[in-house]
């Protein structure tokens, strides 16, 4: 079967080739960077394809059904860069219900000059079977509060046909997130958000179509959840207002070239819904930061279907750095 356009590109960025029963590789993309380093999100999206083709090709009879990932935690040890990378599994717990692997992303040391590599990001991922997750299901009565921008739908709810078709319904617009040159994965979702934020100034709201290699027919996958639990570029611009302020940087400059880079530290994602098959076309995500202290900051993340249901939650610890820390030619060899 031939893969439509769209889903084949997301496809091959996020390929994983066993090497062995414990060894993989990949290759991470070039227009999934943000500067020379390829976005964090979309390396959880390689991480969260890796589980899935660790547990089909190593351990194929364990489960009836394909081992998804329901839990993700990661740590970002050092900083990639577009090329191959080599991944190890080592199986901490195979389970009737969930399982639970270790990984590690190794890659040239960017020290080295004879093509040592070296562990990059390092992680726990938990699996299970959707036929294995049988127990309770119940509500708790959370809500979004304050309550999501409103729309010209029925009660308040956004129009998203509509907002697709003209780029605008209720508070909603399309949005053009910037310095796209500088952060590149930026270009493959299409995004839009409340026209004001007034009032809002700790909280960014989104909704988002997924469009890799620029093809808005594209849908959004459970891998590429991953990637949108570490895709805000709207949430970037408060923190690069409060960076610029903090630092005496002119505001003014903003729009000429990104002044900041936000490198994940950590990157915890919970998924709570599994996406069907054939993908979703909207995804809302909620972000919002409590503190920035010593160039540090937490995001949180909330993303939810046009349902309103929980699709995963995100926590993550980032940096606030000098773009200029992510510049230059940087290409790995291995």
């Amino acid at each position: 079967m031939t893969l439509p356009a769209s889903h084949s590109a997301f496809e091959e960025a996020i390929k994983v080739a066993p090497l062995d029963s414990h060894r993989y590789s990949a290759n991470l993309r070039d227009e999934w960077c943000i500067g020379t380093v390829p976005h964090g999100g979309y390396t959880t999206s390689v991480i969260y394809r890796l589980a899935l083709t660790h547990f089909a090709h190593t351990h194929p009879t364990l489960y009836n059904a394909p081992a998804t990932p329901i839990s993700i935690q990661l740590s970002f040890l050092r900083r990639t860069a577009a090329g191959p990378i080599t991944f190890t599994v080592q199986d901490m717990k195979l389970g009737a219900r969930t399982s639970t692997i270790h990984i590690t992303l190794c890659q040239a040391s960017e020290k080295s000059t004879n093509g040592d590599l070296e562990v990059k990001v390092a992680g726990y991922i938990t699996v299970s079977p959707p036929t294995a997750e049988v127990g309770i299901s119940s509500t708790t009565g959370w809500t979004l509060h304050p309550p999501m921008p409103t729309g010209s739908g029925l009660h308040g709810r956004v129009d998203l046909p509509t907002l697709h078709q003209t780029g605008r319904d209720g508070d909603w617009v399309h949005l053009e997130p910037p310095h796209t040159n500088f952060r590149r994965a930026t270009l493959q979702l299409e995004l839009y958000g409340p026209q004001s934020t007034s009032g809002r100034p700790q909280v960014t709201d989104q909704w988002a179509r997924f469009r890799p290699g620029g093809d808005g027919g594209a849908r959004w996958s459970n891998e590429a959840v991953a990637f949108l639990a570490d895709m805000f570029p709207m949430a970037l611009t408060g923190l690069d207002q409060m960076a610029s302020k903090a630092s005496g940087q002119s505001r003014d400059s903003s729009e000429a070239s990104a002044k900041f880079w936000y490198p994940t530290v950590t990157l915890n994602i919970d998924f709570k819904k599994r996406l069907p098959a054939r993908g979703v076309e909207w995804l809302y995500s909620r972000i919002h930061t409590k503190v920035v202290r010593d160039g540090r900051t937490d995001l949180n993340v909330e993303i939810l279907d046009e349902a309103g249901e929980v699709v995963a939650l995100s926590t993550q610890v980032g940096l606030v750095l000098s773009a200029s820390r992510n510049l230059g030619q940087r290409r790995t060899k291995m």
